[in-house]
């Protein structure tokens, strides 16, 4: 089981998408690829209502490098709006209990 992860907070995400642009410029990746997306979704229900969804993709490593320098990862640095934390397993599943639209991620 990995030991660090994300928390991702969607019911406050505003779709920003410096989360994005912080980890391809963090790891110079080139256009199609990503390490974090975000995905803008319509609610059915409501016309005109709009949520936003924060996803690391396959290729997203927490950006180790900047992780041992004992940094935030480049998307959680970035998120102005406070919508993704990084920490370990164990504390961010503490979180998850506090706030129930959230979703718990780590790199396998």
């Amino acid at each position: 089981m990995p030991k660090y992860g994300l928390l991702i907070d969607y019911e406050f995400c505003v779709g920003c998408r410096a989360c994005e642009l912080a980890c391809k410029q963090q790891h110079n990746r080139p256009d199609g690829e990503w390490g974090i997306y975000v995905n803008k979704v319509e609610h059915e229900a409501v016309r005109g209502k709009l949520y936003y969804f924060p996803f690391p993709t396959d290729d997203c490593n927490l950006c180790g490098k900047r992780i041992a320098k004992g940094l935030q990862p480049a998307c959680v640095h970035s998120c102005w709006s406070g919508v993704m934390k990084f920490g370990t397993i164990e504390k961010l599943a503490e979180e998850m209990r506090k706030k129930p639209r959230t979703v718990l991620w780590a790199p396998h």
